[in-house]
């Protein structure tokens, strides 16, 4: 029954790990194509902030699930999941291996776990209340809110990240059951897939800091600072979730110098990643690798040989958990 699943092979890590050009080099090796999980890479035009891999480093694999949503749509987890879930039954149906990338945890365990979070009813007056609150007393205000209680929800939410906290505050006051519960009765449901999870991660996290800092430069000299520009002048909700974007608005407002911005994205980005750290550490699922251990190279070469061993039905040995100092 088992071997009847879809294969999907799954690469998750931290912002700046090297999870993109993994998936591609896997796709490349093993006929695959490549499925984003990244919660911000699904809008049009945010490019740059986001990291989307531009057209020369696809390689000519192709890439779903990338800039397909207007900056100024709402989009839910149970959208995602619905357009990941098509994504990877039309891959598998041509023949191709899907590949499952990206940083957003969330993302990845709703689709792998198969969780059918369902889509609860929305109420315009309910989001247009919780959003006057946000305005008037600040994101961290409505986390609050949400912590008394769904903590576990709140816990892997961040202040600035307004339409999940609304959409989680929702959901329990139209439904009564708290979005931390849906998840977990939908984990009833049987997997409808065969997964393989492959992370990147460093044994040194001064080496993955120093990644994150050199990829900030780097989105600079492409024009991030345009970019965010932009988004500012449009004034959508959507960019003030953005790590990138709001870090860059007190330059772009006259209010603090460009270098003082640039160390607060900086920073703000080494703290996402030691986020996305915390929340994959809890899944014993995944098979480490590790960039600065042996190299890139045989880092590459482990994660490879993993997922041709998977493919083939291979019985894989008990993964190794993520140490603390990573």
């Amino acid at each position: 029954m088992n071997q009847q699943k879809i294969p999907v092979v799954a690469v998750a890590g931290p912002t700046a790990s090297g999870k993109t050009a993994l998936a591609i080099l896997l796709a490349e090796r093993l006929g695959g194509e490549v499925v984003s999980a990244d919660s911000m890479q699904v809008y049009r035009g945010m490019d740059i902030a986001t990291a989307k891999p531009a057209p020369e480093e696809m390689r000519g694999i192709p890439h779903h699930l990338i800039g397909y949503v207007g900056p100024e749509e709402p989009y839910s987890l149970g959208r995602y999941a619905a357009d990941a879930h098509a994504a990877v039954a039309d891959i598998a149906a041509r023949g191709k291996v899907p590949i499952l990338c990206g940083g957003t945890g969330l993302y990845l365990d709703t689709v792998l776990d198969s969780r059918d979070i369902g889509e609860t009813g929305g109420d315009p007056a309910v989001r247009r209340e919780l959003s006057a609150l946000a305005a008037e007393k600040g994101g961290g205000f409505l986390l609050e809110m949400l912590r008394e209680f769904d903590p576990e929800t709140a816990a892997s939410l961040h202040e600035n990240n307004l339409p999940r906290i609304i959409r989680a505050i929702e959901v329990y006051r139209l439904s009564g059951m708290t979005m931390s519960a849906l998840q977990k009765k939908s984990r009833e449901a049987p997997e409808r897939y065969r997964a393989l999870r492959i992370g990147i991660a460093y044994k040194d996290r001064a080496v993955l800091y120093d990644r994150i800092n050199r990829r900030v430069d780097l989105m600079m000299e492409q024009g991030l600072l345009e970019e965010a520009g932009a988004f500012r002048e449009a004034r959508l909700e959507t960019s003030a979730q953005a790590i990138g974007y709001k870090e860059l608005f007190p330059y772009l407002e006259g209010e603090k110098s460009l270098p003082e911005c640039l160390e607060s994205l900086k920073q703000a980005t080494r703290r996402y990643a030691k986020r996305q750290l915390t929340w994959f550490r809890r899944d014993e699922r995944i098979y480490w690798v590790y960039p600065d251990e042996a190299g890139p190279e045989a880092a590459q070469n482990r994660a490879l040989g993993l997922a041709e061993r998977f493919l083939s039905g291979e019985l894989l040995e008990k993964p190794e958990k993520l140490g603390r100092e990573c």
